[in-house]
């Protein structure tokens, strides 16, 4: 299975954002527990290495910009990279190194324009701010080829409406565990698998 096909067989892609390595640990752990498979953690490497190390789920290492953000995150266990913005450079890398990398977009033009690199699931960041469900309805209508995964600030009862909406997948991150126990995360992930199934 590849990661589109994953990703899209999923539907729900796991954010987390944490300084505290640890306290980013125990989320992916949560998320797994719960039943997410594609966990990006925007923390520092020590997180996704201790994660790593348990082989489960598929690590994406987020806030790539740079070649060597990149082969440091790959040295750290990191099976994909996220980017906050779309270049043709790490693009080129990305494909070198035999790696899948999931740029952000904001526009339709960027995200032909990654379709046309062939990248086969392009983010939509910051989708709350750039419109929500109707932005990505609006953007698949008239490109419904696109794979889109629209992230930030996404609230855990609109992950069906994103995807009725034309999403392949949704990434959902603080609102699945904001001052939330390791209990708590799980019960909460359960839901919202169970709320799209």
């Amino acid at each position: 299975m590849n990661l589109l096909e994953g990703i899209k067989s999923e539907k729900i892609y796991g954010i987390i954002r944490e300084d505290d390595p640890e306290r980013a640990y125990e989320i992916a752990r949560a998320y797994y527990e719960g039943g997410i498979r594609f966990i990006e953690f925007n923390s520092p490497l020590a997180a996704t290495e201790k994660f790593s190390k348990l082989n489960q789920g598929i690590i994406v290492q987020g806030g790539i910009i740079t070649a060597h953000q990149t082969h440091l995150a790959i040295e750290a266990g990191a099976k994909v990279i996220s980017s906050p913005i779309f270049q043709s450079s790490l693009v080129r890398l990305a494909t070198c190194l035999k790696i899948n990398l999931i740029p952000s977009v904001t526009t339709p033009n960027e995200a032909y324009s990654a379709w046309k690199a062939r990248i086969p699931l392009i983010k939509v960041y910051p989708v709350n701010e750039m419109g929500g469900v109707e932005y990505i309805r609006e953007m698949v209508k008239p490109m419904p080829f696109l794979n889109i995964l629209p992230c930030g600030f996404v609230k855990t009862e609109e992950v069906k409406d994103y995807l009725d909406a034309g999403a392949s997948a949704v990434g959902v991150g603080r609102n699945l565990y904001n001052k939330s126990s390791y209990e708590e995360i799980v019960q909460t992930v359960r839901e919202v698998i169970k709320s799209i199934k």
